[in-house]
């Protein structure tokens, strides 16, 4: 089996799924770091070595990205866009050969690391396997890759009892295989058994369906689940240290409805992170599955097509947090996007929030008393209240933008 037959992509997600070291190497086997290696060796399902400047099938800007920067962005994964930014730069400023390790932007990062994880079984920034036009082989080699299971061999032979060759969906399914037993041997006996008695029990529970169940089993569309290609939308956050709501509590409070301060060591997520997930159940919009919210405090890394995705921006009234937005000015940014300020409750709005008018959501919560020696505080029962005000008035600017459960606008 040749090194070159081997999908780079596949091996990085099986490797992580089983745990198996991966190491930076020089031909000669030597560990080095990734500036100075020529080879990514890997220990699973063999000992495997690729070239470090081996093309992949993601692809940035119509260029496939090479194994030395998907490999970079993974080890990265957990750490600020500044310090990711600073990290291709200091590789690229070591690096001899001539080539340099590409810079992904925020959202092409995001997408392969939930890929590389097994979160996702797609991706459009990866093109299918070779000979895969309609993805299905490449959806199921990644499935098998998130279990740890063996990769299929690309464009390579794999013959069974030594001839011919083995086509990768036939690989796929090969891998997939698993022996059945007979009845007897499933139920782990040889006696036969009588489980009528289980349609009495079951009766009571049969007789009544739900409707939600009703409507699913007569739509087999919906039955299946599938995934939709729609993109996740964006919230953009304010960057300022006067908001209440930062990356490290604004998830505890749009998702689990309390608010606490972001320099709380319960607030629930690290302050140094550069983008946070948060699912939301919106009815109205996909009634079958809750969407994903991505959540950033700056468009640094903003392709332009990624504006039509941004559904809502918090602000604290200063304009400078505008001045890196497709908008720059207020009353513009808010004619398209809606706004929302966040402050204490019973305050005085800030000059420049009266200014921008009805497009920016004003809602104010309660101080924070601190937590009592159980872990709570029983005075935020009205942060939920605030949070579901704050829902609806994205959902409802959603809606009207033409937000649905398989499609996202094209322009706002």
């Amino acid at each position: 089996m040749a090194t070159t037959d081997m999908d780079p992509l596949l091996l990085l997600r099986q490797s992580f799924a089983s745990g198996s070291a991966i190491t930076a190497t020089l031909d000669d086997g030597s560990e080095v770091d990734l500036s100075k290696a020529t080879k990514l060796s890997f220990t699973t399902p063999s000992r495997i070595s690729l070239p470090i400047d081996t093309a992949t099938r993601f692809v940035s800007n119509d260029t496939p990205v090479d194994l030395r920067s998907i490999y970079l962005a993974w080890l990265k994964r957990e750490v600020a866009i500044p310090e990711y930014t600073a990290s291709v730069s200091q590789i690229n400023e070591d690096l001899t050969s001539g080539k340099k390790v590409q810079n992904l932007a925020f959202v092409e990062r995001l997408d392969l690391i939930t890929w590389l994880e097994g979160a996702s079984e797609d991706s459009e920034y990866i093109k299918p396997l070779a000979g895969d036009k309609d993805g299905v082989a490449s959806n199921a080699a990644a499935a098998l890759a998130s279990k740890g299971a063996q990769a299929p061999v690309i464009g390579g032979t794999m013959g069974r009892s030594g001839k011919g060759t083995l086509d990768p969906r036939l690989a796929v399914i090969y891998n997939s295989e698993r022996k059945m037993g007979d009845r007897n041997a499933a139920l782990r006996g040889i006696k036969p058994t009588d489980f009528s008695h289980v349609r009495k029990l079951a009766a009571p529970f049969m007789s009544k369906k739900p409707s939600s169940t009703t409507n699913i089993s007569s739509n087999p569309s919906l039955a299946l689940n599938q995934k939709s290609k729609r993109p996740d939308p964006i919230i953009l956050l304010s960057p300022s240290a006067s908001s209440l709501l930062r990356m490290s509590n604004i998830k505890s409070f749009l998702e689990g409805g309390q608010f606490m301060p972001a320099d709380s060591a319960n607030a629930g997520s690290t302050s140094s992170a550069s983008m946070l997930h948060i699912n939301r159940h919106c009815k109205d919009i996909d009634p079958n599955r809750p969407m994903r919210f991505i959540l950033v405090e700056g468009p640094e890394k903003f392709k332009e097509e990624y504006w039509n995705r941004v559904v809502a921006v918090f602000t604290t009234g200063q304009p400078w947090q505008f001045k890196q937005y497709r908008w720059t000015n207020p009353h513009e940014l808010f004619r398209h996007i809606p706004g929302i300020y966040v402050g204490w409750r019973g305050d005085a709005l800030p000059e420049n929030v009266q200014a921008w008018g009805h497009r920016v959501l004003n809602v104010g919560i309660d101080r924070w008393k601190g937590i009592n020696p159980t872990g709570t505080d029983a005075s935020r029962w009205r942060d939920r209240e605030v949070v579901e005000q704050i829902w609806r008035a994205i959902e409802t600017s959603m809606r009207a933008k033409g937000w649905k459960k398989d499609q996202a606008p094209t322009a706002i």
